[in-house]
């Protein structure tokens, strides 16, 4: 069973934007993954196509009205379907690598993109809807978090990379931030490749390898090494 996807959203006409290209486009062409991306309007009951309205208790914005969600989510993930149901959303559990590979190994996604001053929480609570986050700031709304999402799964989908080892020594991986990397030529502005990675002692260059991996997650992101022991 392939992985899929399925979006909604108040501009499906973005998908699959970057995810129909290179090899994540051609894992979709080889029936990997598969993506749908749905229109919230769809659902309006009026015939303005109205899917807004304002804050209760006033405030700027406008938030999304929950019984036209409520039936996009239903229509799209009826009683049975097992796939998680995802809204973007910036107070959400911050994504990482592991989530993604959790993801990658199931049935797919239901994912809400949200516009506007956000979603009405009783859409969150009585949908069971999982929020993630990309990050630590806000965007105009959950296209591109999506899209962020869904290209951190598709491309540990077994069979999209290719081999295994295509991502085994990435960035959050094994748990630190990759290694420096090198190729041809030899020497580009005056600097030489590290001489020990031409050398062809793999034993060494996996010792240097990590050594360099070490040092990059210490300065960088030392919140990702387990704590000091006492």
């Amino acid at each position: 069973m392939s992985f899929s996807a399925s979006v909604i959203t108040l501009f499906p006409e973005l998908f699959p934007g970057p995810l129909g290209a290179s090899v994540l486009g051609r894992g979709m062409a080889e029936k990997l993954w598969s993506l749908e991306a749905i229109q919230l309007r769809d659902f309006a009951q009026d015939r303005h196509r109205t899917v807004d309205d304002t804050p209760s208790g006033g405030g700027a914005g406008m938030v999304l009205k929950p019984d036209i969600l409520a039936s996009a989510i239903d229509a799209v993930s009826p009683p049975g379907d097992q796939r998680p149901r995802i809204l973007m959303s910036p107070r959400g559990q911050p994504l990482t690598q592991k989530k993604a590979r959790e993801l990658a190994l199931g049935p797919g996604a239901v994912i809400i993109c949200g516009r506007f001053e956000g979603v009405d929480q009783r859409v969150i609570d009585g949908r069971q809807l999982e929020e993630i986050s990309i990050g630590d700031y806000v965007l105009a709304g959950g296209e591109v978090a999506a899209m962020v999402l869904l290209e951190a799964v598709v491309r540990v989908i077994p069979g999209v990379l290719g081999g295994a080892e295509s991502h085994a020594d990435e960035s959050f991986e094994n748990g630190l931030l990759e290694y420096p990397q090198y190729t041809r030529p030899q020497v580009f502005e005056g600097v030489e490749i590290p001489p020990i990675l031409v050398s062809g002692d793999h034993r060494r260059i996996a010792k240097w390898r990590l050594e360099q991996s070490l040092a990059l997650t210490t300065s960088r992101r030392p919140d990702l090494l387990p704590p000091a022991k006492s």
